[in-house]
């Protein structure tokens, strides 16, 4: 399948650049696929779309401040985003303003050395620290947000507040599950007074989920691998939901994702492991009945996601009406409802 045909023209005043001030008061695009209709509502109303016994799954990865400022020996400044962690001292991380082939750069972060060094294709963050260098994150980390939103100079405060859900309890995402931006504790807790069921899986969204498809067919992408950890009871939950007939309600790609790795099959699927799941165009969902989900970047993988839920042609006349109804769109913009 040819990748131009998930391109969309966005101009860039519908890019988000801060939340909204309410998160449940983000706008909300409810797309029937059986009907073809289209509704606008507010997030708030997700309730009256959920019914009792459906299976609500949340993932309640947590962001941790990934982004650091590095100071070479020389002066220059170095941007370094950190992706994953190897061991206490040591990440695998992305850097600009390292010289192409440069094996090695020793930098400052903060009062702390740190060496950059090429292991294979990958390159290695590695701090002089006796201590866990998660210490040194905390402190002079600054949020992951992405590329397209501004801070011009303001110190993004909000940000380590509202770049994150308000379930968000195990620390390990570079991008944030940001269809569940709009969830606040008190719509959960209404949903569950509805007697719709909730859980949680943990998948830590790396490069995997960010990096756009670059082949002219998406077939031929490679999608990297992420960490994901589910319980046995979660697992169990949403298996027997379908297999008596009740919804599984995937909150976000990333819970898609999940799902559809660990609970086909007989059981045999780690708890804990890693996906390279790529879904696009033509993949069969075993799982996952109605997603909720965010407006989504073009050829992003988020996106061919929802367009193998709902329909290409479908998703992008859902895009189209979103635009002219003036919706906002990416991270911290408003959200879908596709059922």
């Amino acid at each position: 399948m040819d990748a131009s045909e998930f391109d969309y023209i966005l101009p860039k005043e519908y890019i988000a650049q801060s939340p909204a001030g309410d998160r449940a008061a983000s706008r909300l695009l409810v797309f029937d696929r059986q009907g073809g209709t289209i509704e606008h509502r507010f997030f708030r109303d997700v309730v009256e779309y959920l019914r009792k016994g459906d299976v609500l799954v949340l993932n309640d990865s947590k962001v941790f401040p990934a982004r650091l400022k590095g100071t070479k020996k020389t002066g220059g400044k170095i941007d370094i985003l950190l992706v994953e962690m190897i061991d206490r001292n040591s990440w695998y991380c992305l850097a600009d303003g390292i010289k192409n082939g440069a094996e090695e750069l020793d930098i400052d972060v903060g009062e702390f050395a740190a060496r950059l060094e090429r292991t294979g294709n990958r390159l290695v963050i590695r701090f002089d620290y006796s201590g866990d260098s998660y210490d040194i994150v905390k402190r002079y980390g600054r949020m992951p947000l992405p590329h397209y939103i501004k801070r011009n100079g303001q110190d993004g405060s909000v940000d380590f507040e509202r770049y994150q859900t308000v379930y968000a309890e195990h620390i390990g995402s570079i991008a944030a599950p940001t269809a569940g931006f709009h969830f606040t504790e008190g719509l959960i807790e209404e949903l569950k007074r509805k007697g719709v069921s909730i859980v949680k899986v943990t998948l830590h969204i790396g490069t995997g989920t960010f990096l756009l498809v670059k082949e002219p067919h998406i077939e031929s992408h490679t999608m990297h691998s992420e960490y994901y950890q589910v319980s046995e009871g979660t697992r169990a939950c949403i298996k027997e939901a379908k297999r008596s007939g009740r919804r599984i309600v995937a909150c976000g790609t990333s819970s898609v994702r999940t799902i559809e790795t660990i609970c086909p099959g007989n059981g045999d699927t780690p708890l804990a492991g890693r996906t390279e799941l790529f879904i696009y165009p033509g993949y069969r969902f075993r799982f996952v009945d109605v997603l909720i989900t965010n407006f989504h970047l073009p050829r992003s993988t988020p996106m061919l996601l929802a367009a193998a839920f709902a329909g290409r042609e479908p998703l992008m006349r859902c895009y189209r009406e979103a635009m002219d109804k003036g919706y906002r769109f990416y991270s911290y913009g408003d959200s879908m409802l596709i059922v």
